[in-house]
């Protein structure tokens, strides 16, 4: 079980990194800033990998 949770932790930490690396090369402090945030791949991956961090994989309730 901690290994799934290190899984995904370090795919949030990843996610996160790919987030702010755009979000400097924009120019913008926020992706509510950004003119392509509907529809941004990286912002999807970033929301998608924090889901799965809280959820652990499972469906439904977070983890806290």
């Amino acid at each position: 079980m901690h290994e799934t949770n290190v899984l995904y932790e370090a795919k949030l930490d990843e996610a996160k990194q790919s987030l702010i690396v755009c979000q400097i090369s924009k120019e913008v402090e926020s992706c509510l800033k950004c003119p392509q945030l509907i529809g941004c791949p990286i912002r999807t991956l970033y929301v998608r990998a924090v889901y799965e961090s809280m959820s652990k994989g499972e469906t439904g309730g977070f983890d806290f």
